[in-house]
C-alpha cells in the first residue's frame, strides 16, 4: 500500500509540474522568439482572482522573474512590462532595441497592473492594406507577439475572407471568372469589405487566394495561442451589384459610387427577406469549412461612408443582420465602426446590445461616445486613428489620450466604456502613440505624461540619457501636442501634416491629398531645436537601431516642414513671371527632395525598397506577381481607379520615402517647374499619366546608402 501511495503521490507531482509548465506557453513562446536569452529565465503562474479583472503580478524569485497572470494576455503584457521597465528593452514597427543581460534587475517586493477595461483593441479595416497587403508569415508572427506585449486580446483580422466570397459565389452560380470579378487585389482588400469597391486591382489567382487561407490559419492559431480574440469578416448584405441579374426579383439596394470616384460600390441585399437569410446561411458555412467555428467576434456594417437606405426599415435591417450572426456563431459580437454618423441611431435601435461592439474611431479629434450618449448603452472602446494613409509624419495628440479616456472612463457613459484600442489606418510609424494608448488601459489613475514620456524614451532607446528626454518633453509640446481652438475644442486634423515634395504639383497645392493638410499646429523652430537636443546623445546610440529610426523621421520632419517657405516663393515667383525666382527657387525644391531622398535612403524603415521588397516575397511563387508589385506601386500614388486624371483618391497614401522622392516626386516636380519657365501650367492628365506609367513599372528601387560623413552634411544642413 505504501508503494502504491507513493506511486500516486510522484505522479500527481508530475501531472502538475506538466500542467504548470503548460500555463501561459503562449507568453513563453513570445519570450523565446523575441527575448530568447530571457525565455528561461522567468517563471508563468495562474493568478486566481474573483473580480473577473485581467491582472498580472510581477515579482523576483531567486534568480528568476515570477509573472502571475488571470490571462494569457495579462502574462503577456506582464512580460512586457518588466522588459520594458526593467530590462530598458522593447520591440516596435520602427526597430527593436533588445540584447542579452545576464544579470537580471531584481524586482522590489511586487508589481501589480490591473486593466480597467475588459478590451485592449487594434487595427482598422485600413491597417490590413496600407500596412500588412504584403505580410508574409514571418512578418505576422512578429505582429501578433507586438500585439500581444501590448496586452491586445480584440484584433480585427479579415484576411482570407477571398476564398469565402468566392466560394460563396460559385455556389450562387457564378463562374469562375465572375467570382474573381468581385474580388480586389490584395492592396485593396479593406474597401471591399467595407462595401466602397468590389474588383479593383484583381482579379487575383487561385493561389495567391490560398495562400492567404493559410497564412489566415497561421494568424487565428497564433492567435489563440496567445489569447487574442480576432474579429473575421460578417455578411451584412454587401453583394455584386449584378447578384439580382443571377437571381431574379433578388431585393438589392444600389449603393452608387464611392467617394465621387468611378468606383461602383458593392449592392445591399435587403436583410429582411429569405434570400438574406440564404445567402447569409451559405457565407458563413463556407467561413467555417475554412476557420471553423471558434469565432466570436465579427466586423462589417451596411450603407458606410455614404451608403443608401431610402425607403429601408434600418432598424430591423440590423435586427435581421444581428440574428444571422446568432444564428450561424451563437452569442457572437458584432463589432461596429463609430465613424462620422456610423452607427445610425436607427442602427443602435436594431441591435441587441449585449452582442454589439462600438470602436469609437477618432478620438483624438472628436467626442461621438458622449454626442451619442453612451452609443445610447451600448458597450465602446475608445480608440485613436492618428495616420491616415500611413502618410509619412510625426503626429499623436498624446495628452488628449490621456484626457479623453480618463474623462469619459469619469463620466455618466463609464459604465458603457469597455476598451481602450489603436485604429490606424496605418501602424508602421510614430510608435509612441500605439504604446501610450495601449499602455492606458494598465492605469488606475490618469498618468502624467512627462513622468510616462520619460519611461518611454529609456525603454525605446535602453537607457536613459537626459538630452533625449529633454528633447522629447518638447516634442509632445510641438508635433506631438493637443492644439486646441479658442473654444478649447480639438483643431480638426486628419493625420500628420503633409510634405510638399509629395505633391502632385500644382498652383495651389492645398492639401496634397484630398482630405489632408499641410497646416503645421506646431512650431516648427521650437521642434527643430529639439532635434538638435535629440541628435546630442547621438555618440552614445550609433548602434541603437531605435534611436537611428528615429533620428532619420525627426530630420526628414524637419526638412519637410522646410519645404512650405520655398514652395510658397516658388508659385508667387511663377504668378508674377519671374524667371529668374522660378529658376532658384525651382533648383531649391529640387535639391531639397534630392537631399530628403537620400536622407531616407540610409534607413530601411524610410524606403521604398522594403515596401516593394514585401510585395516581391508575399508573390514571388505566385502567377499574380506582376499584378502584386502593380498593386503596391497604384496603392502608393494614384490609387485608382483608371481613366480618371481628377480622382479624389490620387496621393491619398502618399509616402515621404527614400526611392519614391527620387522617382516619380522629383520627376514631377521637375516637369512643373520647366514648364513654368516656359509659361505653362501642366494639367493634371499630365501628371496623372507619369503615375499610372510609374506604378506600372518593375524598378526594384536598391537603397543607395552614403557614407556617414555625407549623411552628416545633410544632417547640418537640415538644422542650420
Amino acid at each position: 500500500m505504501t508503494i502504491k501511495r507513493n506511486f500516486a503521490l510522484l505522479m500527481a507531482i508530475c501531472l502538475s509540474q506538466a500542467l504548470f509548465a503548460q500555463v501561459f506557453n503562449g507568453t513563453k513562446e513570445i519570450a523565446k522568439r523575441q527575448f530568447p536569452w530571457l525565455s528561461e529565465k522567468i517563471e508563468l503562474r495562474k493568478l486566481n482572482e474573483e473580480n473577473e479583472k485581467e491582472i498580472f503580478q510581477l515579482s523576483s524569485n531567486k534568480n528568476k522573474i515570477l509573472i502571475e497572470a488571470t490571462s494569457e494576455s495579462a502574462a503577456s503584457r506582464g512580460l512586457d512590462w518588466y522588459v520594458k521597465h526593467y530590462l530598458h528593452q522593447s520591440i516596435s514597427h520602427l526597430g527593436d532595441n533588445k540584447r542579452p543581460i545576464k544579470n537580471l534587475p531584481k524586482i522590489e517586493g511586487k508589481v501589480r497592473k490591473q486593466s480597467f477595461v475588459p478590451y485592449r483593441y487594434a487595427l482598422n479595416y485600413c491597417t490590413i492594406n496600407y500596412s500588412f497587403s504584403f505580410y508574409t508569415w514571418k512578418d505576422w508572427e512578429k505582429e501578433l507577439d507586438w500585439m500581444a506585449l501590448n496586452g491586445v486580446n480584440l484584433m480585427l483580422t479579415p484576411v482570407g475572407t477571398e476564398m469565402v466570397w468566392y466560394n460563396t459565389l460559385l455556389k450562387l452560380g457564378y463562374t469562375d471568372s465572375e467570382a474573381k470579378a468581385f474580388i480586389p487585389g490584395p492592396a485593396y482588400t479593406a474597401w471591399w469589405l467595407m462595401g466602397n469597391l468590389a474588383g479593383w486591382g484583381g482579379p487575383i489567382s487561385p493561389e495567391l487566394m490560398q495562400q492567404q487561407v493559410e497564412l489566415q490559419k497561421k494568424i487565428l492559431a497564433r492567435m489563440k495561442e496567445l489569447g487574442i480574440q480576432p474579429i473575421l469578416q460578417g455578411f451584412y448584405g454587401m453583394v455584386p451589384h449584378d447578384l439580382n441579374k443571377k437571381i431574379t426579383n433578388l431585393p438589392v439596394i444600389d449603393q452608387g459610387n464611392w467617394v465621387f470616384t468611378e468606383f461602383k460600390r458593392p449592392s445591399i441585399l435587403i436583410p429582411t427577406t429569405g434570400d438574406f437569410e440564404r445567402i447569409s446561411s451559405i457565407y458563413y458555412q463556407e467561413m467555417k469549412k475554412l476557420y471553423g467555428t471558434d469565432i466570436h467576434y465579427f466586423g462589417g456594417e451596411p450603407f458606410h461612408e455614404g451608403g443608401k437606405s431610402a425607403g429601408v426599415n434600418v432598424s430591423a435591417v440590423s435586427k435581421a443582420i444581428q440574428t444571422e450572426m446568432q444564428k450561424n456563431f451563437p452569442n457572437s459580437t458584432w463589432v461596429l465602426q463609430g465613424w462620422q454618423n456610423n452607427p445610425s441611431d436607427k442602427i443602435l435601435a436594431g441591435l441587441r446590445k449585449e452582442n454589439a461592439l462600438i470602436i469609437e474611431l477618432f478620438g483624438e479629434n472628436t467626442n461621438n461616445w458622449e454626442k451619442r450618449k453612451g452609443y445610447d448603452g451600448t458597450s465602446f472602446i475608445w480608440s485613436n486613428v492618428s495616420n491616415f494613409g500611413e502618410k509619412t509624419g510625426l503626429y499623436g495628440r498624446l495628452q488628449r489620450f490621456i484626457d479623453e479616456v480618463f474623462r469619459a472612463k469619469a463620466s455618466q457613459y463609464g459604465a458603457s466604456l469597455k476598451g481602450v484600442g489603436v485604429i490606424p489606418e496605418g501602424i508602421i510609424n510614430n510608435p509612441i502613440a500605439y504604446d501610450l494608448m495601449l499602455d492606458l488601459a494598465w492605469h488606475d489613475k490618469k498618468p502624467e505624461l512627462s513622468t510616462w514620456i520619460s519611461e518611454y524614451a529609456t525603454y525605446r532607446y535602453g537607457k536613459y540619457n537626459k538630452d533625449i528626454v529633454t528633447a522629447w518633453q518638447e516634442f509632445a509640446e510641438t508635433v506631438y501636442s493637443s492644439p486646441e481652438d479658442e473654444n478649447r475644442k480639438p483643431i480638426y486634423q486628419e493625420g500628420p501634416s503633409e510634405s510638399i515634395y509629395c505633391a502632385r504639383p500644382s498652383l495651389t497645392v492645398n492639401p496634397v491629398s484630398s482630405w489632408g493638410t499641410r497646416k503645421r499646429n506646431y512650431d516648427i523652430e521650437r521642434f527643430k531645436k529639439a532635434v538638435a537636443i535629440f541628435l546630442k546623445a547621438e555618440s552614445e546610440f550609433e548602434n541603437s537601431e531605435t534611436y537611428q529610426a528615429d533620428k532619420t523621421d525627426f530630420l526628414r520632419q524637419v526638412l519637410s516642414d522646410k519645404g512650405d517657405a520655398v514652395y510658397n516663393t516658388l508659385i508667387r515667383s511663377i504668378k508674377l513671371k519671374q524667371q529668374d525666382s522660378i529658376k532658384v527657387s525651382g533648383n531649391q525644391i529640387l535639391h531639397l527632395i534630392s537631399l530628403q531622398d537620400s536622407l531616407l535612403n540610409n534607413n530601411i524603415h524610410f524606403s521604398l525598397n522594403r515596401w516593394l521588397g514585401q510585395a516581391h516575397d508575399f508573390g514571388n511563387r505566385l502567377p499574380d506577381a506582376t499584378n502584386i508589385l502593380f498593386n503596391a506601386k497604384s496603392q502608393i500614388t494614384y490609387w485608382g481607379p483608371d481613366n480618371n486624371p481628377k480622382t479624389t483618391l490620387r496621393d491619398y497614401a502618399h509616402k515621404e520615402w527614400g526611392g519614391l522622392l527620387g522617382s516619380l516626386y522629383y520627376q514631377r516636380w521637375k516637369l512643373f517647374i520647366d514648364e513654368s519657365l516656359k509659361g505653362n501650367i501642366v494639367p493634371a492628365e499630365v501628371f496623372y499619366t507619369m503615375e499610372v506609367a510609374w506604378a506600372k513599372e518593375t524598378d526594384p528601387f536598391p537603397l543607395i546608402k552614403l557614407k556617414k560623413e555625407e549623411i552628416d552634411k545633410i544632417q547640418d544642413y537640415i538644422l542650420q
